[in-house]
């Protein structure tokens, strides 16, 4: 079995195969302008704690983190949807 890493690579190799020119470097420069941005140094790290926060559930329910917390650890992901 693959690790994520590996399998990312992949991707990233196959998207660079079939991309042009021109949309990679569009994708060079964004990455670059990001990385330039400062924001990589305010993202939260493996184990870092979050403060509590509210979200939406998907059934559009208010659910607060620490109520979650009190049963368990607890697992955010975030799904960006259709491009």
């Amino acid at each position: 079995m693959s690790t994520l890493n590996e399998r990312l690579k992949r991707i990233k190799e196959s998207f660079l195969k079939s991309a042009s020119s021109e949309i990679i470097a569009i994708m060079d420069r964004s990455i670059e302008a990001l990385r330039t941005s400062g924001i990589l140094d305010r993202i939260p790290r493996v184990g870092d704690r979050l403060p509590a926060f509210e979200l939406a559930d998907t059934g559009g329910r208010r659910v607060r983190s620490d109520e979650l917390l009190e049963t368990g650890p607890l697992v955010l992901t975030f799904y960006r949807g259709v491009w």
